[in-house]
């Protein structure tokens, strides 16, 4: 799986409103300055992330975003899936498990790539933006 340059601004960024939740919102403008991104850029991200219930947006001159629900309770892997898609070096995991039983010849590789799918899920589904803070400030 590769990780796009979106799927990494929106971890970046969520972990500036993980570090601040539940002080208050944060501007675009912080984050992006904070986190050298481009605004407009950024701006795309947090609607799609606000469209998938991750975010909300206060308006007015003190508004901003910040997270919906706690940091302990958003995952990596839930946000990557909601930018990226998949998180499957080939195919989502259905399909492989579909190769798996349908292509005998090649099984062995769909077992493989379904195997790095796997332990690549289980990783980003167990770790927490609420993590990331925790080892940023290692």
């Amino acid at each position: 799986m590769k990780i796009s340059q979106r799927g990494l601004y929106a971890l970046q960024a969520l972990t500036v409103l993980a570090q601040r939740h539940p002080a208050g919102v944060v501007k675009i403008r912080d984050i992006a300055s904070e986190e050298h991104l481009p605004e407009k850029f950024l701006e795309a991200i947090l609607l799609e992330l606000k469209r998938a219930r991750i975010v909300v947006s206060l308006r007015g001159a003190n508004g901003g975003y910040q997270l919906k629900r706690p940091p302990k309770d958003i995952s990596l892997g839930e946000v990557l899936r909601r930018i990226d898609g998949p998180l499957a070096p080939f195919e989502d995991a259905e399909s492989l498990r579909q190769r798996v039983h349908s292509d005998p010849k090649h099984r062995p590789l769909f077992r493989v790539l379904l195997d790095v799918r796997n332990a690549t899920a289980g990783i980003l589904d167990h770790t927490y933006l609420a993590d990331l803070c925790c080892r940023s400030r290692n």
